[in-house]
Parts: C-alpha cells; sequence; structure tokens
C-alpha cells in the first residue's frame, strides 16, 4: 500500500501522512474505506507504532480520515479536501508564474517546460 524511504531526512511520520493524503486525494482509497490497523502497518513497515499514531493523528486533524472507536480509522470523503488541495496548486502555479514574468520569462518557455514535465521529460 505505502512504502517508506528510510534514507530520507523527512520524518517517518510525515512520509506516511505525504502517501496516503496521496492515496485518498487520487482515489486510491475510497471514502469510509479502512485503513490498516496501526499494529499492522507497523508489523508491514517496522516501525514502532507510536510513529504510525501520529500520522494517523496528523491525518485525522487535516479531514482525511476519521476514527471509529474500536473498529479502527477510515477514510473520509475526498472531494472537499481534493477541491482544496488544487485550489492550493493553482495558487502556487500562480505565484511561480508571476515570479516567471517578473524574471523576464517568455510564456512558450513555460508552457513548454510544463508540457514537458507532464510529459515525463526531465529537464
Amino acid at each position: 500500500m505505502i512504502t517508506i524511504d528510510y534514507r530520507s531526512k523527512t520524518p517517518l511520520y510525515e512520509q506516511i501522512v505525504e502517501r496516503f493524503q496521496m492515496l485518498i486525494l487520487k482515489g486510491i482509497l475510497k471514502p469510509n474505506e479502512q485503513l490498516p490497523s496501526v499494529r499492522s502497518l507497523a508489523l508491514k513497515l517496522a516501525i514502532n507504532p507510536n510513529t504510525i499514531q501520529k500520522a494517523y493523528t496528523q491525518l485525522e486533524q487535516m479531514g482525511y480520515i476519521y476514527p471509529i472507536k474500536g473498529r479502527g480509522n477510515f477514510v473520509s470523503g475526498s472531494d472537499t479536501l481534493a477541491n482544496e488541495q488544487r485550489l492550493k496548486y493553482f495558487n502556487d502555479l500562480k505565484s511561480l508564474v508571476t515570479y516567471g514574468i517578473d524574471l523576464g520569462i517568455h510564456a512558450e518557455d513555460c508552457i513548454s517546460f510544463v508540457k514537458q514535465l507532464y510529459l515525463g521529460g526531465t529537464t
């Protein structure tokens, strides 16, 4: 389900949060689908259960999951979250494009660069 980069400088719980966010936003994990238990995921990833619990707590605070006492954690509806992330993405993009304009980067160069990224090319 998720993989962790143990050599990354990003804390393990943040990596777990990011992986679950993407799975939820992409619709791979559906609303009301149960997440793996803290214990089972900790065993699978070979990390401390407290790390998983910290990630799940953060996901809950962010609105990505909800707990049911005695049953586990479940995926919240992702439409609102996906729309919020999309809005954030376009606001960030707008800031970058404005910065590019200030630097004198031509629209054609920017568009070409973005197309290459979307087509999987490296630049």
